[in-house]
């Protein structure tokens, strides 16, 4: 069985917006400290997905493995 990734990374913000890469790094740097989250954690797909507004099933289709 095929599964998705749970996390999310600059380079798929980046393919869902259209902005650099750079632009995502800050973005998850900005979800980070919303969620009061440590440099190390991860930022879950749905996390993105709410802070952004994005719905999640848009944001599958940009994930790729």
């Amino acid at each position: 069985m095929k599964t998705k990734r749970a996390c999310i990374y600059p380079k798929d913000i980046q393919r869902i917006t259209g902005r650099s890469e750079r632009y995502g790094r800050k973005l998850l740097s900005d979800i980070k400290s919303f969620l009061d989250k440590e440099p190390h954690q991860f930022v879950t797909i749905h996390e993105f997905s709410e802070y952004s507004g994005i719905q999640v099933d848009v944001v599958n289709q940009y994930i790729i493995d």
